[in-house]
């Protein structure tokens, strides 16, 4: 009878099958609220977010894991396993542009994210009264926080503030909003106002600019330099004339 040989297994045969594992686990997809893909979400200040996240294509038991930012959030026993389910309440403006993000606990790889976009009016703070003297410099700050993004001006008594080139200076980031008046003079005074306007709302912050006149320069030199020789003077003059003083003692 002749015998039946088995077909050679050749020698990738062990990585192919890792390979093919690798396909199987890759094939895993997560989604959140339906989304299988990162996506924003609005809302806004006050109102709760739900988000539920969602295995896909598995066959047996998957653990997820959620995140905000970089931080793990803690999750119950039961909501861990194939679905789990997070939610943010209230949500304040210091959630904005905050990610949270799914994951498989096996293969961190396999992940889905929602960026939070909380959409507020203009908030506005800063220091309110400022006193300067006269040829000195100063910065008028005001902190501002918007979403969506805000037109931006300043006014002086009431009035569009016209900038002059050497004398004032605009420095603008996403949150600060600031004017900078180089030596300031006495026509400076005044009530100055931020201005910042979206399509949600407008927000003001008055700055109340005193300008002081320019004191002057004390001659620190002259006066500690006039103490010294008065100093050495009157010691000399009491040794010049202790024998008298001893003599009235």
């Amino acid at each position: 009878m002749a015998q039946r040989h088995s077909p050679a297994v050749p020698h990738g045969a062990p990585l192919l099958a890792i390979s093919f594992l690798a396909c199987v686990a890759t094939g895993l997809e997560l989604s959140i609220n339906n989304h299988p893909s990162d996506f924003p979400l609005s809302t806004k200040p006050g109102h709760s977010v739900s988000l539920s996240c969602l295995v896909h294509n598995s066959s047996q038991a998957e653990q997820l894991l959620w995140y905000r930012g970089d931080g793990q959030v803690g999750l119950k026993d039961g909501n861990k396993v194939n679905i789990s389910n997070i939610c943010i309440y209230p949500v304040n403006e210091s959630d904005n542009g905050v990610t949270f993000t799914c994951r498989l606990a096996r293969d961190r790889a396999v992940q889905v994210s929602v960026i939070l976009d909380v959409e507020f009016p203009p908030q506005l703070s800063g220091e309110e009264t400022l006193q300067v003297e006269e040829e000195k410099d100063v910065t008028l700050t005001c902190n501002s926080k918007s979403n969506p993004q805000a037109q931006t001006a300043w006014y002086k008594d009431n009035n569009y503030l016209v900038l002059k080139q050497g004398h004032h200076e605009i420095h603008q980031t996403s949150e600060v909003f600031q004017l900078s008046i180089r030596k300031i003079q006495k026509s400076d005074n005044g009530t100055y106002t931020c201005v910042v306007e979206s399509a949600l709302g407008k927000g003001t912050k008055d700055f109340h600019l005193i300008v002081e006149e320019k004191k002057p320069v004390f001659p620190k030199e002259a006066v500690i330099a006039a103490i010294v020789v008065v100093t050495v003077t009157v010691f000399f003059g009491i040794v010049a004339r202790k024998d008298k003083l001893f003599k009235v003692w």
